[in-house]
């Protein structure tokens, strides 16, 4: 109820005093319903002002609250109510589980794409997994598996076994060309991660992967799988290899960025320049690597030491002793030099091999080291390799180019017995242009070849362990298909398989490089069409050239051979159905239409004047 004024009061204040009574008489009668301030009415409640309303709120008013929830459980649970909390950010106990916890993922062992603790994208739980030494909470797994079906029908020189023919009137040199190959590969690889971001290197990685293989081949004639000709025309292998066994410790970080320095040890793939031309393998390794000036400089250290290879599959055999062969590389990288686009790689590369006393029989019975050519006696040798390449864009242009010297020298020449100077160099470029869903390529290669077998000058160029990506990989003829050098040398090849340079080597895997070669020539021309994002079709058409032929000459005892090899034409279809890497199809055939040169080596007992390669792939990977 409104008091009087005080009779004691200033006048001013009786005036204040007699206009706010009048105006709460006003009020009361303008709104029937407030009845408070009319005389006699008894005063509100004391606490009706801090009443909170069903969805209002007085500035200033704070609620009892509930007691803080601790989010000290080892899995997720879903947030408490943002009133429990006296900021208004929500706790949540890690950001890898934050999209399950709203609802969005749910994780599924099967499931590749999304959240999946075995692909690494979430951390292990240590309590469930006792038995293994790791303490934290930024520990990861990752898993992968991937399984490689090869069907390789084909047709290739190959020759007659004389003490044993497999047919009545195979008694030429050459005998049938066709042949079949079969092949299944199961790979399955774990990592063991500390620490996972997108930006940082990881702390320590433990990795393992194991490679099983079946292989089956079908040949027309005796004593070329085996040495044995009793053995007969097919052939059934498997092998379980270890390709990666390493160690990977991160060493420190150089800069704000994350440049890092990190030691890596143990069996571990590794590619010495853009496209494989050099050295591409997996092997027993010692490696220093790391970054500088945000990943514009990147550099590598690496000392290899060579594992035996098993004969059919090319895995790793880890049940012999690796062999007496060492190779030591240094690389560096430089980003947009010298041109903005363009990546610069140098490089230095030293192949010691040890190995004048070691007699090497393959599984099959055939003698790999040394080599049965020339004077059949083991050699030693040292050989340096200085190259230099770039790689990237220029505008529209796409651009590889590498160059290679090998410098060194042969303990003992093969024709002469004597030491010898090894003087070769090597260089192929690509070059391609894109339109839409269109890329043109121009391929040019060229590694020099021995003239002169006796003059103890090894000008003949050979790499340490080749797998090039270049003028249509694995699709070519010539790169697929290893061509026996028959009537020249025994166990010999002209080319390796997956290999683009006439070597004359016994084997890629286990035989040694050789310098007395006749060296390669190739141009070519290639597309890629991507007609879907799901199917692309490739065509390549190559011209091969040996770049001298005195060393098939002095092999084959011939008076003069043609450098032409002649034409390696192909085409390859890729589809991935699900427009990622996980299901891959490749369907491919290739022809050669000899040359002179390839037709002065060889013939076949069917008179076929071209030779085909098909290949069938499908990849599927975890």
């Amino acid at each position: 109820m409104a008091e009087a004024p005080s009779a004691d009061a200033p006048p001013a204040q009786q005036q204040d005093g007699e206009e706010a009574e009048a105006q709460t008489e006003a009020d009361a009668s303008a709104d029937p319903e407030n009845i408070i301030g009319r005389p006699g009415t008894p005063e509100a409640p004391e606490d009706i002002e801090d009443e909170l309303l069903d969805g209002r709120r007085r500035p200033g008013a704070q609620p009892d609250l509930p007691d803080q929830v601790t989010q000290d459980n080892p899995g997720a649970v879903r947030a408490p109510p943002p009133e429990a909390f006296p900021a208004e950010k929500v706790s949540i106990p890690d950001r890898w589980r934050l999209i399950q916890t709203l609802g969005l993922v749910k994780e599924n062992f099967f499931d590749p794409y999304h959240q999946n603790t075995y692909k690494g994208d979430r951390p292990i739980n240590p309590a469930k997994v006792p038995w293994l030494p790791i303490k934290g909470d930024d520990w990861f797994f990752s898993l992968n598996a991937v399984s490689d079906t090869v069907i390789e029908p084909r047709s290739i020189p190959l020759p007659v076994g004389i003490q044993y023919p497999a047919r009545p009137g195979s008694n030429d040199v050459f005998g049938r060309p066709t042949s079949l190959i079969a092949s299944q590969t199961f790979l399955v690889g774990a990592a063991l991660i500390k620490g996972n971001t997108a930006y940082k290197p990881p702390d320590v990685e433990w990795r393992l992967a194991l490679a099983y293989n079946m292989n089956y081949v079908e040949v027309p004639e005796k004593r070329i799988l085996y040495v044995e000709p009793t053995k007969g025309r097919t052939r059934f292998d498997q092998f379980l290899g270890v390709q990666e066994a390493f160690l990977d410790y991160h060493v420190r970080n150089t800069s704000d960025r994350y440049d890092f320095e990190s030691l890596r040890v143990g069996i571990q793939p590794f590619q010495a320049d853009f496209r494989g031309f050099l050295f591409q393998d997996n092997q027993l390794s010692f490696r220093f690597f790391g970054n500088r000036d945000n990943n514009r400089f990147a550099y590598n250290l690496v000392l290899l030491w060579r594992l035996e290879k098993d004969t059919n599959s090319g895995l790793n055999d880890i049940t012999n002793a690796p062999r007496d062969d060492w190779t030591f590389i240094a690389n560096l990288y430089r980003q947009d030099f010298p041109l903005v686009g363009l990546t610069s790689e140098v490089i230095a590369a030293v192949n010691i091999n040890r190995e004048a006393d070691d007699i090497k029989i393959d599984d099959n019975g055939f003698p790999v080291r040394p080599a049965l050519i020339g004077n059949l006696e083991g050699r030693d040798y040292d050989v340096a390799y200085l190259g230099y390449g770039v790689d990237g864009r220029l505008d529209r242009l796409n651009l590889t180019a590498f160059g290679y010297l090998a410098l060194g020298k042969d303990k003992n020449n093969v024709f002469t017995g004597k030491p010898a100077d090894i003087r070769a160099w090597f260089g192929a470029a690509e070059l391609s242009y894109d339109r839409n869903w269109m890329r043109f390529r121009l391929s040019a290669l060229y590694a020099s070849g021995d003239d002169d077998p006796f003059d103890n000058t090894e000008k003949g160029f050979d790499a340490i362990f080749e797998n090039p990506i270049f003028a249509g990989a694995d699709t070519s003829y010539w790169i697929r298909q290893p061509v026996p050098f028959i009537g020249g040398g025994r166990a010999i090849s002209i080319n390796s398989r997956n290999g683009i340079l006439n070597n004359l080597r016994s084997s890629k895997e286990q035989g040694q490089s050789n310098f007395n070669n006749p060296g390669t020539i190739l141009l070519g021309a290639g597309a890629d069409f991507d007609l879907t994002p799901e199917l692309r079709v490739s065509t390549n058409a190559n011209h091969l050239w040996f770049d001298n032929t005195k060393v098939l000459q002095t092999l084959r005892s011939e008076g003069t051979i043609p450098k032409d090899i002649g034409w390696d034409i192909s085409t390859a279809a890729t589809w991935r159905p699900k427009a990622n890497q996980n299901i891959v199809l490749r369907l491919s055939g290739a022809m050669l239409v000899p040359g002179d040169g390839f037709n002065d080596l060889f013939t076949n007992f069917d008179g076929d004047e071209n030779y085909y390669s098909i290949l069938g792939n499908i990849v599927l990977t975890y």
